[in-house]
């Protein structure tokens, strides 16, 4: 096992942190460019049937679901945590962490600004209700609407593309528990 020293100095709740410090900076850099006028003019041209007030109240429900990732993700670490279920839920986190953090994704937000946050924030959603589908619920969250929210916000090709992110960071992982069951099964 690797110490805080050789993974750069944090323990992983630090790294955490960071992580969610590093999401915040991302979420107000994609309000500055353009603010929620860009993100309303992104959801004119996917919803071209919208009629004005429709496209701010949109607008104003993606800003708060993208808002509110950072405690999405806290709330998730937290419960992986008194679950005792780091090593399982940790990585699946991280990737959607990592996903959100990249500047380049399927809708970049330094190109798109707000608008560019939203198929980040659809990919940890997703994570979240993949995790509740476990034998026992995970964050009992009804995700429901907001995926589906999020979903006609990023259109059909960019959710199923999504999805077949998620699905390989899902297999990744469970690849990883495999061999260390195997590993610690030949030790014993």
């Amino acid at each position: 096992m690797s110490s805080p020293e050789q993974e750069g100095g944090l323990t992983p709740e630090e790294r955490a942190f960071s992580s969610l410090s590093d999401i915040q900076a991302v979420i107000e850099s994609a309000k500055a460019r353009g603010g929620v006028e860009a993100l309303e003019r992104y959801i004119r041209k996917r919803l071209p049937e919208a009629e004005e007030a429709e496209v701010g109240e949109a607008a104003e429900v993606a800003v708060e679901i993208i808002d509110s990732i950072p405690i999405f993700l806290a709330r998730a670490r937290q419960e992986a945590d008194q679950r005792r279920l780091r090593s399982v839920v940790g990585p699946l986190l991280d990737h959607a962490e990592q996903y959100f953090l990249q500047p380049v994704d399927l809708i970049p937000e330094m190109t798109y600004g707000l608008a560019g946050l939203l198929d980040d924030a659809y990919l940890l959603l997703k994570v979240l209700e993949n995790l509740d589908k476990g034998p026992e619920r995970f964050l009992d969250w009804d995700l429901q609407y907001p995926l589906q929210f999020l979903r006609s916000l990023v259109g059909k090709e960019i959710a199923q593309r999504l999805d077949a992110i998620i699905a390989d960071a899902m297999q990744q992982v469970s690849a990883h528990l495999d061999e260390l069951w195997s590993r610690m099964s030949h030790e014993a």
